[in-house]
């Protein structure tokens, strides 16, 4: 979270050369990956196209992405139509990344592979000369993965506004303590379970201080991961300065 050979006919034959033509752009579009080696093997003395477009293909390096604030793994792979999507990508730039894919650091630079700019070079002979060219609509800024990373990304900038610190490394630590990054996940055994108030969701608030540092703009309901994180981030911000400072039951 992205050439094409051209063989010569007499010209007295126009309707052969233009599906020689044709049947070339077919090739490539049906075997983008060995467009080159297709180009340089058949022989000719007179193809300056395929002779220039091979050498390009063989030259080809792999492309690169600097991370930007915001970025996953997944939108990466998505965007850059990397083969075998975000995993592949993590297996690629695992020494970068570190052990945990759900966080990357912006700046650091992960390499795409050739794949996408072969893809998007397909794509692109492929499109109908009729068809204007359009960008796909941007992604709303306000748009988050539903999942931990969404989740965390989203209350830090419900935090943000409401000046309430806290990093993403801070709530990601204290949410893969205290439940695993699972939603769900309430607590029936402690002594707050035995007093009817048992800790609930990401970050195990009870009822009592989740309604106390609820934060407002996010759901009244405690299992809400945005709700659940923002709540705890207030309460420990009020307590111990900030999530960050949290290491243990707090």
């Amino acid at each position: 979270m992205p050439a094409k050979g051209k063989h010569r006919r007499p010209k007295h034959h126009p309707i052969t050369r233009k599906l020689a033509l044709a049947g070339t752009g077919g090739a490539a579009l049906t075997l983008p990956l060995i467009s080159a080696t297709t180009a340089g093997a058949v022989p000719t003395a007179t193809a300056p196209a395929a002779q220039t477009a091979a050498p390009a293909a063989r030259a080809a390096t792999p492309t690169t992405y600097s991370v930007v604030a915001g970025d996953t793994l997944s939108e990466i792979a998505a965007e850059h139509s990397v083969s075998g999507g975000w995993k592949q990508l993590y297996a690629a730039n695992r020494s970068v990344i570190g052990d945990n894919p759900s966080i990357i650091r912006p700046g650091i630079k992960l390499q795409l592979g050739t794949q996408a700019e072969t893809v998007r070079a397909s794509r692109s002979a492929a499109r109908p000369a009729i068809q204007p060219a359009a960008k796909p609509a941007a992604k709303p800024a306000s748009a988050y993965p539903n999942n931990l990373d969404g989740w965390i990304r989203e209350s830090l900038d419900v935090m943000a506004k409401h000046g309430i610190p806290g990093s993403y490394n801070g709530i990601h630590r204290n949410v893969m303590r205290e439940s695993s990054g699972n939603p769900m996940a309430i607590n029936n055994w402690d002594i707050n379970a035995q007093n009817g108030i048992p800790s609930k969701g990401l970050l195990q608030v009870i009822d009592p201080t989740f309604r106390a540092y609820h934060v407002p703009g996010t759901s009244q309901n405690s299992y809400d991961p945005v709700a659940n994180i923002t709540a705890a981030c207030n309460y420990a911000a009020a307590r111990y300065g900030s999530i960050d400072n949290v290491n243990g039951p707090y």
